[in-house]
């Protein structure tokens, strides 16, 4: 069984994981009631017995998360941690911090704080890569607007790239909206998207507008439910707790093929080869269906399903796929499917959706038969779809205005030259032009 390390960087990377570990142990507890350290288990945890590692099938006594947290600022992280029931599955020495933050300035978190922290981090990875059978991919959480998710993620993944080149570098980037309260916002996301495009193999974009959009949705059918009980006090909490589950279930159903057994499993590697067709095209969107708990105690049915997942408000990135070019495309059901159903409801999606020519039939399939513990029957679509590009030129165009007026550009020369600034344009709209080339 392959295994795979999470590199949690910021405060938004460290509270997606956290979430992702916590449903991930719900899901392994749910379908392994017998508590032994399965092969599945084995893919993102290992178990330990004071302190040293016990074998796959022996009883579960310790479990530890293979991964690595990574802030600058000490108390948000330790200070989340503390107060998780799930804490005991991460080791003090997984934890590499700062007290001061990156001051939302990517080239403080890049050119400061990677360089300051390269060997305890190398170090880090180096034990839990030690602790691996078969290494086969680096998944990093971050956001791409603040200074540690966006500069310190971008030095890990360039440095990942360089010391581990074989091992896929799969990254889940949280974009900004573009009312981001962040004001350097569109220098580290720009920035950052650079690297990206440089050193990730798979990029998994999401955006906050869109998980909010799902967010107030969810909310609005809450409040219809409790509308007998009188007017209900919003929590600012939960509102972040949701956005954080969305995205930590988009990573079970991606993972469900390397954590459980099915007739049609899809490994991460098969991904990266069949939606990446071209090395820097390599953004893929992703939809789910159903994003949250069903209303219906009946399941819905498989076309209604597939239809929702190419539905603008199911996708985690604010475009409309289908009013452009599909590269490839993959669907990951779980649950109770048929092939003949889901090729069936593929069929009827073909006529929707245009495909490049040379990839006409440019779809994988994967089946996971163990449900997700949201519904009996999941479906995540995963495509690289030339829409993408109206989200690189929202970035490209937010930088371009500080950048001509040299707005709170004193605070990256500090660390880093200007013509960085100007490389890193030149290769988003070398990016977007090659995505609108393929968009006819």
């Amino acid at each position: 069984m392959a295994e795979s390390i999470f590199v949690q960087v910021g405060q938004c990377g460290n509270q997606i994981g956290t979430r992702f570990w916590e449903l991930a142990l719900q899901e392994h507890a749910h379908f392994n009631p017998s508590g032994i350290y399965d092969d599945e288990m084995c893919t993102f945890f290992r178990n330990e017995k004071n302190g040293k590692p016990l074998p796959p099938q022996s009883r579960i006594n310790q479990l530890k998360a293979r991964a690595l947290l990574v802030d600058m600022e000490e108390g948000v992280i330790v200070n989340q941690l503390n107060k998780n029931p799930i804490r005991e599955i991460f080791d003090t020495q997984q934890l590499v911090s700062d007290v001061s933050g990156s001051g939302n300035n990517w080239a403080q978190g890049y050119h400061e704080y990677g360089h300051r922290y390269k060997e305890s981090i190398l170090n880090q990875v180096r034990i839990q890569a030690e602790h691996c059978d078969s290494l086969q991919s680096f998944f990093l959480l971050q956001s791409i607007s603040g200074g540690t998710g966006s500069g310190l993620g971008s030095f890990i993944c360039q440095t990942l790239a360089n010391e581990y080149p074989d091992v896929m570098r799969m990254c889940v980037s949280v974009f900004p909206s573009v009312e981001d309260v962040v004001i350097t916002s569109p220098y580290n996301s720009l920035l950052c998207l650079d690297t990206l495009v440089n050193y990730a193999d798979c990029v998994f974009p999401i955006e906050n507008k869109c998980l909010l959009s799902i967010c107030d949705k969810m909310n609005s059918i809450k409040d219809a439910k409790n509308t007998l009980a009188g007017p209900q006090k919003k929590d600012k909490r939960a509102t972040f707790d949701d956005m954080n589950s969305i995205v930590a279930n988009l990573l079970l159903n991606l993972t469900c093929s390397m954590r459980f057994n099915g007739e049609l499993n899809v490994d991460l590697n098969e991904i990266s080869s069949n939606l990446v067709p071209f090395p820097k095209l390599h953004f893929l969107l992703t939809s789910m269906a159903p994003l949250f708990k069903p209303a219906k105690l009946q399941p819905l049915r498989t076309d209604q399903l597939f239809n929702d997942l190419f539905q603008r408000e199911f996708m985690l990135v604010d475009t409309n796929p289908k009013a452009h070019t599909y590269l490839a495309s993959a669907v990951i059901c779980r649950g109770n499917f048929t092939l003949t159903d889901i090729r069936r409801s593929i069929d009827k999606l073909k006529r929707q959706l245009r495909f490049v020519d040379w990839n006409q039939d440019g779809w994988k399939v994967g089946h996971c038969s163990n449900p997700s513990l949201l519904s009996e029957r999941t479906v995540l679509s995963i495509s690289n779809n030339t829409s993408i590009a109206s989200t690189f030129e929202g970035i490209e165009s937010r930088f371009l205005k500080l950048y001509r007026r040299k707005a709170h550009l004193y605070h990256y020369l500090e660390f880093m030259e200007n013509d960085h600034f100007n490389s890193a344009l030149d290769n988003i709209q070398n990016l977007i032009e090659q995505y609108k080339k393929y968009d006819k």
